[in-house]
């Protein structure tokens, strides 16, 4: 194993490398390849199936852009997969719970059951992130190099921290690179649309109390459980080191697989997702017909989708005060408004009142989002986007409307929400498949880090125990409450804590080490994503293709 720029592993009686020495059989080389190859065949396949379904045929030279596109969003999962591995298997592996092969194994598995049976709801909350703009234009030359630019960069970034084994957050990871995307977009911009298109700083704000909340979470958690484990479990084996390869005893093991498993799960629950949303901004971009709007709704929910439609449109009227605005003026004024952050006051309501009604009465027409001409997809998508995410905004006022406007409303949003942001089962299963493939490969370095190079002595049964139950219980709560939080960030500094109330102490590089990764990770995402994204405008402007 190549040499990593950290603080050589701590003495101990047992010889730790050859927790790693295992060959694989072929079979598996072979399995794990006919997977691999077999996944990025099935993407493709159903990408023809589903255009050539609704008539729409793709150039060559568009289907092997659209190729390319989708094989960096997966590679980015792949990379997610064996760079976050360690949060899970670590603990394991190092109170030798279960044998390093057969945990990242296991990892992967509940990592690909995370992805397929995530809801999918948060797959679009990273996207509210990106420029107004590029997101209604993610088809043009702008849109595409959006998209390439924070892919590339997040894939950078963790192949970075990864070579020299620091644990390091894929989800802030990506998030720094829709950031710099957006602040670059504002900059090139120069101002024209007040100085704050490109960059929602309420969302940017939340990402970043998550950041510095995590690491004091997961030391803090850690370190006061294990205190109190200390004082009321006094079980003096499960607070030293193991004796050579000796399990733990059978409780302990169990909750250790048990909370490898939750970590494992809502990681890919959680990572997946974001996958997703990318994707489904490259198909919407290659092949709007096929996957601007949701078109396996039903004909019976059209009439639903009016009736509320007409109740909400009744509830902006009331507060348009008498402002009739033509349809392309009221998607100007809403695209400011989601530009701006900032949706209220008449000619707000009067837009919503204007679009919505002419939304409506387009999806009447045909009778249902699956009889929507390709020609006009693009603009029935776009409509329901600023017709939602201006609704979202709109109703944060918190005396804004009465409850039952706000009850019509908010199934009126449910309807478009299930019009325009849906996740086809086979992106499910290609991302589920990139993720959990890549738990596989690559992890020994970080896993090392996380065993070895944080506490001055070998992990004990107690210690990994504390430090997954910190993990699993906080991304739990994090997803019930919408707070974003790193598992990377909580789990490693978990282990810091678990350390400490161990009374071992830490390896004072390593941490230094892991510090400047979590303080360095938004700032250097963001530097790199927003450099490419204008040196990408730059050739495409040069070559004349914007």
């Amino acid at each position: 194993m190549a040499t990593l720029a950290l603080d050589q592993a701590p003495t101990a009686d047992t010889p730790r490398a050859s927790r790693f020495d295992y060959n694989p059989h072929p079979l598996a080389k072979y399995l794990f390849a006919a997977l691999l190859a077999g996944g990025l065949a099935f993407a493709g396949w159903n990408v023809l199936t589903d255009t050539r379904g609704v008539g729409e045929e793709l150039a060559l030279g568009v289907f092997a852009f659209l190729g390319l596109a989708l094989l960096i969003a997966l590679g980015f999962e792949f990379v997610n997969g064996f760079h976050d591995t360690a949060n899970a298997v670590a603990t394991v592996i190092y109170t030798n719970s279960m044998p390093a092969h057969f945990a990242v194994v296991w990892s992967g598995f509940f990592n690909f059951l995370g992805v397929m049976f995530s809801s999918g709801a948060v797959a679009y909350s990273i996207i509210t992130l990106l420029p107004v703009d590029l997101i209604l234009n993610v088809g043009s030359a702008g849109g595409f190099a959006m998209i390439f630019a924070l892919l590339l960069a997040a894939v950078l970034w963790n192949l970075g921290t990864w070579y020299v084994g620091l644990p390091n957050s894929s989800s802030h990871t990506l998030i720094g690179s829709v950031l710099g995307v957006g602040f670059a977009n504002q900059l090139i911009q120069a101002g024209s649309r007040g100085g704050t298109a490109g960059v929602d700083w309420s969302q940017a704000q939340k990402v970043l109390t998550g950041l510095w909340m995590a690491p004091l979470i997961g030391f803090g958690a850690a370190l006061l459980l294990l205190l109190v484990m200390r004082a009321l479990v006094r079980r003096p084996e499960l607070y030293k080191a193991p004796d050579g390869d000796k399990a733990p005893p059978r409780g302990v093991r169990a909750l250790l697989i048990f909370t490898c498993t939750a970590v494992s799960f809502s990681h890919g629950s959680n990572d997946g997702q974001k996958g997703m949303g990318l994707i489904m901004l490259i198909l919407i971009g290659c092949a709007p017909t096929a996957y601007a709007l949701n078109r396996t709704l039903p004909t019976s929910a059209t009439p639903a989708f009016v009736q509320t439609a007409n109740i909400a449109t009744a509830a902006f009227d009331a507060r348009s005060g008498g402002i009739v605005m033509a349809p392309d003026q009221a998607r100007a004024t809403l695209t400011g408004a989601l530009q701006q952050r900032k949706a209220e006051g008449p000619n707000v309501f009067a837009a919503l009142e204007s679009l919505s009604s002419d939304l409506t009465q387009r999806v009447a027409s045909y009778g249902s989002l699956s009889k929507v001409p390709a020609e006009a997809t693009s603009n029935v998508r776009n409509d329901m986007y600023l017709v939602l995410d201006t609704t979202r905004l709109a109703t944060k006022q918190p005396d804004g409307f009465q409850p039952d406007e706000l009850k019509a409303i908010k199934a009126f949003q449910t309807s478009l929400e299930a019009g325009t942001r849906f996740i086809p089962l086979w992106v499910k299963i290609v991302v589920a498949i990139a993720l959990g493939l890549g738990t596989m490969i690559g992890w020994k370095r970080i896993v090392i880090t996380v065993g070895e190079r944080i506490g001055k002595q070998h992990m004990t049964y107690g210690m990994g125990a504390t430090a997954e139950l910190v993990a699993a219980a906080t991304i739990l709560s994090a997803d019930r409450f919408g707070l974003p939080v790193s598992t990377t960030h909580i789990l490693s500094s978990g282990v810091a804590g678990a350390s400490v109330a161990n009374g071992q102490g830490l390896q004072g590089r390593t941490i230094a080490q892991l510090a400047a990764a979590w303080l360095l990770t938004l700032p250097a995402a963001m530097a790199l994503s927003g450099g490419l994204y204008w040196l990408m405008l730059t050739a495409v402007r040069a070559y004349g293709l914007s």
